[in-house]
Order: structure tokens, then sequence, then C-alpha cells
């Protein structure tokens, strides 16, 4: 494990460590803290190791073993996707393919699944999130991203500036389909600290959106689950369900369908696109 995936778990697990209550992990308060979450002391006391050494462990200054990482995110409580993204930081579980590594060709099989939608705008993603290939609903509802500068083609970012896109529909109350999406994000990215891409599309989403600052700079990860959202557009409003697919054939890529919630929907995608 290099340097910066050192610290990058030791940054992981002490914000992981802030938002964990001492009730929560069994403990008595203590009194008043003059900071959030766990003290490190009773990280170490709780997983069985010493202070100074899981002081130096959240530094990215020591190397650790599969079993103390274990102890550790069960007494942070980590869920399924944290613990795993930990032990991956640690190089105790496969990465994802580095995103971008070499260029990435959308496969024709993938782009004909995708076109083959009529009435699910969809878009094929690496795993920074950068649109690849989009669809012909997809264009019609959120525009075309080859038209958006090139440094914007992000799915994250088309989200969070609807405006950038210029597609007649946006997300009503896009919070938590944006947060989930960056949590996703994170998780693939995170293995890949001093990538350059990742770093920009945080810069911008962070000068877009200064209000979801505090998002920006958590380390929370998590599996992106089907979120149903509204959208809303000139013509009708609509009710669509998010979902991020993978194409088992093509490593590093996902398929990002957004398929009507109900029939009003549907009938009102058919309309737009016929």
């Amino acid at each position: 494990m290099n340097a910066s995936l050192r610290r990058e778990l030791g940054a992981h697990l002490r914000a992981a460590r802030e938002q964990v209550t001492p009730a929560q992990a069994g403990l008595d308060g203590g009194g008043r803290r003059r900071t959030p979450g766990l003290r490190r002391e009773e990280v170490a006391a709780l997983a069985g190791v010493s202070v100074a050494w899981y002081t130096w462990l959240e530094q990215g200054r020591a190397r650790t073993t599969r079993q103390v990482l274990d102890a550790i995110c069960r007494v942070l409580g980590m869920d399924a996707a944290a613990h795993r993204h930990t032990l991956s930081l640690a190089g105790f579980l496969p990465a994802a393919p580095r995103a971008g590594r070499t260029p990435i060709v959308v496969g024709e099989a993938t782009r004909a699944l995708v076109d083959g939608w009529a009435t699910t705008p969809a878009a094929v993603l690496d795993e920074r999130f950068d649109v690849l290939a989009a669809n012909r609903a997809y264009r019609l509802v959120w525009g075309d991203p080859d038209a958006a500068p090139a440094e914007w083609r992000n799915a994250l970012l088309l989200l969070a500036a609807p405006h950038v896109g210029g597609g007649p529909y946006r997300v009503v109350a896009e919070e938590p389909l944006l947060r989930g999406l960056y949590e996703q994000f994170r998780a693939d990215t995170a293995h890949w600290p001093d990538d350059g891409r990742a770093a920009e599309i945080v810069a911008l989403l962070t000068k877009e959106r200064p209000d979801a600052a505090h998002w920006w700079e958590c380390r929370a990860v998590q599996d992106f689950a089907p979120i149903t959202a509204a959208v809303e557009g000139a013509r009708q409003g609509l009710r669509l369900t998010f979902s991020l697919l993978r194409p088992v054939a093509e490593q590093g890529l996902y398929v990002f369908a957004h398929t009507p919630a109900d029939e009003r929907s549907r009938e009102a995608l058919a309309a737009l696109i016929s």
C-alpha cells in the first residue's frame, strides 16, 4: 500500500470515527467533548490496539492486518459497503478497475442495449461517472452531453448543474439522488487518491454547489441503490427510477438507466420521443 492510499485509509477511518457516538459504541458519554464522535483512545481500546498505533494508522503512517481492520470496522459500526471499502483501501480486497487508466471504448453490445431503450433515458458512464455515450431518450430529456463543456460531461456534474446540460427537464429535490451517486463515486475513485480527473470533478461540484461542501468533503461510501425521483419539465412532470447497472463483459463501465416509474411517465416519455 503506497503512502497516498495509507493517507486515504486514515482519513476514511477518521471520518467514520467522528460519526459514531459513545452510546452507539456502548460507552458512557464521558462528559463534554471538544470533537464529535469517539476519541482515538476509545476506538483503540475497543479494537484491542495501542492508542499510538491507531493514531499512526489515522495519520497514514502505519500498516495493518485484515484482522485488526475487521475489529476497527466493527467498533465503528461500518456497514458492508464501508467495511469492504476499508479493506480495499488497505489492499485486502481487489480495487475497482482504475477509471481512465486506458481509453474506454463502449462496446457495440452495450451501445445497442442502451439505444434499444426507446422510453428509458440511459447513459454509459465510466467509474468517475463521466458520460461516454447516451441514447436518444436521454438527450431529449437531459440535453446532449456532447454539447456541454468537456469537463462537465459527467453525470454528477450535470445533475448538480442541469443548466449546463441544457435539457428541458430537471430532478426535483435532487439531494438524495446526488448524494447516493456521490457516495458510489467515492467508493470507486478513493482507491486512486492521486487521480486528477476525480479531483477536478469534486472541485467543480464544490464550486457549483458550495451549500453541499460538507458532502464533497465527507468520505462516506455506499453501494448505490435505485432511487425514484420526481422530474419536472416544460411539458409534463415525470417520475423516474434511477439505477446503476454493470455490463458484465465490460469492466469499468456503468449503465445509468432512468426507468419510468409509472404508466403516466411512460406515456409522457413516449409522446416526447415520438
